[in-house]
């Protein structure tokens, strides 16, 4: 007996669950486009399947419906994988299932996250895709592939077989949202050469953990501490107080997700342990002071891990990597001066990692001017680059733009109204969709996004809201109805 067994909607949970039963991390593919395969096989349904796992699902339209203008659905496959840092150490997210529980009106996942964004649209669109009761006209469903990792399933994907000029995206996680427009993103890598010398001491670790993190575009206007950024402080504070030596130095798991934890690691002399222990303390005081109304558990420590030789970073290089993580843009850049509490332009230093040859920050730019995306990618690279680094673009996706006529969002926002009794929010998110590359490819396209209630996403405290999937799968059943009749 499956965990979601018998909550409903009983369609659209019992495909959620297959999903989580399926590894489904970013670049790791193969199998959950597989079963969307095999989902169209055994239903005859038509079913296009391209070199990067997108999958794109053709059902018939409703007896009676066959006139009506085809409708799109559309969400991607992958999910961000993090867990918590003291969870089973054996949990592995590229061959292991996630550990379903439900708590009251939540779903959500033992330990790791949840996988909601974005699994529960491609367990709508398996429900409706199942179910033949429903009215609707003739219906074209995409699951797309790595979106979380610069969206690049949906940038490889054909569009000129798509035949809908209409579509629903199903990747916002708030309810009573239509969200009509979104920002442009861009992945950049800032790499720093670095030099090691063999030094001897006593060694400590150093962490800071117990942060909030979350999604680098929903959750970037919360003002939550960055890990990675923390720790660049950190070792400045160090600097100039006592001697140390950097040997390791890790933080993030996801550009696209604000990095809750990191670690250092440093080599000192014996006699400055009690002065490293409690600079740590004063720093770690300051730091939960200045997050005192955001974050409520933030936790930097030291540990003692002996005597040890390492390889540690050479006096310039270590001031190289300081110099970067103290420099590089954090968070908020620009708000938008047309619409209330959004974000215009931001930077997310996601993942930090010190290598043999080189010092990485992988970070995710993000901005619904695309001059000012550029601009701010153009300053990461004069930064890199004036202190001897190297700066690489791995993805770049377009903003998706507002319009102004849109039948789609008119019948959306009635629907809502006629089922919920209060009308629809209309706006635009910080996060980048696929909906921007599919603007930017298919002229003229009428696209929404909306979606259920989620919590924490890109965390492992995310949760998925049973009554908000329940309502928001009366929401899409009634406008699929209201698309054959418009």
């Amino acid at each position: 007996m499956g965990v979601l067994e018998g909550i409903e909607p009983v369609r659209v949970f019992r495909f959620f669950e297959d999903i989580c039963n399926i590894p489904h991390g970013s670049g790791n593919m193969d199998a959950i486009s597989e079963y969307c395969v095999s989902f169209a096989m055994e239903r005859g349904l038509e079913c296009i399947r391209d070199d990067h796992n997108n999958v794109l699902i053709r059902k018939r339209a409703s007896a009676g419906c066959e006139q009506a203008a085809p409708l799109l659905l559309q969400g991607h496959l992958d999910m961000v994988c993090e867990k918590n840092f003291d969870y089973d150490p054996k949990f592995d997210f590229k061959t292991d299932p996630l550990r379903l529980a439900v708590m009251d009106d939540m779903v959500y996942a033992k330990g790791t996250t949840l996988g909601g964004d974005d699994g529960i649209a491609v367990a709508y669109m398996l429900a409706i895709l199942d179910d033949d009761t429903l009215k609707h006209p003739l219906l074209e469903c995409l699951f797309t592939t790595d979106e979380e990792v610069g969206m690049l399933g949906m940038a490889a994907f054909d569009t000129s077989v798509i035949k809908a000029r209409r579509m629903i995206n199903l990747d916002n996680e708030t309810e009573g949202e239509i969200l009509t427009s979104s920002a442009g993103g861009r992945k950049v890598h800032c790499h720093v050469p670095v030099r090691y010398m063999k030094r001897s001491g006593l060694a400590y670790d150093i962490v800071i953990c117990g942060l909030l993190g979350g999604h680098s575009g929903s959750e970037i206007d919360k003002y939550r501490g960055n890990a990675n950024l923390i720790m660049g402080r950190l070792l400045h504070y160090l600097s100039g107080r006592l001697d140390y030596y950097i040997y390791y130095l890790k933080g993030g798991l996801q550009d696209n997700a604000i990095p809750r934890e990191a670690k250092a690691s440093v080599i000192i002399d014996e006699k400055y342990a009690t002065v490293l222990e409690d600079l740590i303390t004063e720093f770690e005081i300051t730091i939960i002071n200045e997050y005192r109304k955001i974050e409520d558990n933030i936790t930097i420590y030291c540990e003692s891990k002996g005597d040890s030789t390492e390889s540690v970073l050479t006096e310039k290089t270590q001031e190289r990597v300081i110099f970067l993580l103290m420099t590089v843009p954090d968070g908020i850049v620009k708000m938008c001066p047309e619409a209330e509490n959004i974000v215009q332009t931001s930077s997310n230093a996601g993942i930090m990692r010190l290598k043999d040859e080189y010092f990485s920050l992988i970070i995710s730019i993000r901005s619904s001017i695309k001059s000012e995306k550029t601009a701010l990618a153009d300053k990461l690279r004069y930064l890199t680059e004036t202190i001897g680094g190297e700066y690489l673009e791995e993805s770049d996706y377009p903003a998706w733009e507002y319009r102004e006529r849109s039948p789609l969002r008119s019948i959306t926002a009635a629907a809502y109204e006629e089922l919920f009794n209060i009308k629809p929010r209309v706006t635009s998110i910080h996060a980048g969709l696929e909906c921007g590359i599919m603007f930017d490819k298919v002229g003229g396209m009428d696209i929404i996004s909306i979606g259920p209630d989620m919590e924490d996403i890109h965390t492992p405290k995310e949760k998925l809201s049973i009554d908000s999937v329940r309502r928001t799968w009366q929401l899409l059943v009634k406008v699929m109805e209201r698309c054959v009749n418009e």
